[in-house]
C-alpha cells in the first residue's frame, strides 16, 4: 500500500511539473502547441490552425487547436492566423482571407476567417 501512495505521489508531481514546464509563459518566441479547443488562447498568442482529435473531448466540430506564440518575433514578422483570437498588441491586420484549416465552428462558410499578421512595434 505504501509503495502504491509513493507512485502516486510521483506520478502527481511529474504532471505538475509538466504541466507548469509546459505554461505559455516560458514558451519561445514563434513556438507552436496543440490545445484542446476549449483552452484559452493566451495574450501574445494566437490561434493557427483547428482539427478534429481523439484525445479531446468530442464536439460537433473541430476540437482542438495549434495556437502560436507571437511575444520575442522581430518587428517586420509575418505570421498567417486564425480570426479566432484578436491579434497581440504590436501587431496589425495585413491581410483577411478564407482558411480551410481555421474552420472553428460547424456550418461555416467561405466567409475570410484568417488573417495575414504583421509586426510593426
Amino acid at each position: 500500500m505504501r509503495r502504491l501512495r509513493t507512485a502516486g505521489l510521483a506520478l502527481l508531481g511529474a504532471t505538475l511539473f509538466a504541466s507548469v514546464a509546459a505554461s505559455p509563459a516560458q514558451a519561445a518566441p514563434g513556438e507552436t502547441r496543440t490545445v484542446c479547443a476549449d483552452t484559452m488562447t493566451p495574450d501574445g498568442w494566437v490561434d493557427v490552425n483547428w482539427g478534429t482529435s481523439a484525445s479531446c473531448r468530442a464536439t460537433a466540430g473541430p476540437n482542438i487547436k495549434m495556437m502560436k506564440n507571437l511575444d520575442g518575433l522581430p518587428v517586420g514578422t509575418q505570421v498567417n492566423a486564425c480570426a479566432t483570437a484578436f491579434p497581440p498588441n504590436g501587431w496589425t491586420r495585413v491581410q483577411t482571407y478564407y482558411s480551410g484549416g481555421c474552420v472553428a465552428f460547424t456550418n461555416s462558410s467561405f466567409t475570410p476567417n484568417a488573417w495575414l499578421l504583421k509586426r510593426v512595434s
